[in-house]
């Protein structure tokens, strides 16, 4: 037998999880600086940083209470709406939304041009409104086999149009 008491087990176990947690994350961190320092000259360094303040601003900023607001609109749609509906939706607005960010950086540096034509080669805007345009379409026919086979199980989780965000 043990002398520690079984209460006192899990929270050993929680802080060596932690800690192991804690030194990869400070591993991975280190592995990175030492990667960007070792690989992208200093001269880049600072558009790297703007770069990283950007896309941090771009989701807390913009992304985040755009999500934020697109669930509180679902709950408060005046009818109630399965649980799983409000999930794919908010799941597709954040996918094609971070789909979004990632192509506007191609497209702003396709739009000024760069010295070698073949590292920018494809028309970036139109490959992004194809590719949201099936993800749109992928969304919408989920939601309506959804929908059909909800229909068959009437005992789903509901969640009512008044609960809140």
């Amino acid at each position: 037998m043990s002398a520690v008491p079984t209460a006192e087990r899990p929270d050993r176990r929680i802080r060596v999880a932690r800690t192991v947690l804690v030194v990869v994350g400070v591993l991975v961190i280190a592995f990175g600086a030492w990667v960007l320092l070792t690989s992208v000259r200093t001269d880049r360094i600072g558009g790297l940083l703007v770069w990283l303040l950007a896309a941090v601003v771009l989701h807390d900023a913009v992304l985040s209470p755009f999500v934020l607001a697109v669930g509180a609109g679902l709950r408060r749609a005046g009818r109630t709406l399965r649980t799983w509906v409000l999930v794919v939706v908010q799941a597709a607005v954040v996918l094609g939304s971070v789909l979004a960010l990632v192509a506007v950086s191609e497209i702003v540096a396709k739009s000024q041009g760069t010295k070698n034509p073949t590292v920018l080669p494809f028309d970036y805007t139109a490959r992004l409104l194809v590719v949201e345009g099936v993800f749109a379409a992928v969304v919408v026919v989920v939601l309506v086999v959804g929908v059909v086979t909800a229909r068959r199980r009437p005992d789903d989780a509901v969640v009512a149009a008044t609960t809140s965000p």
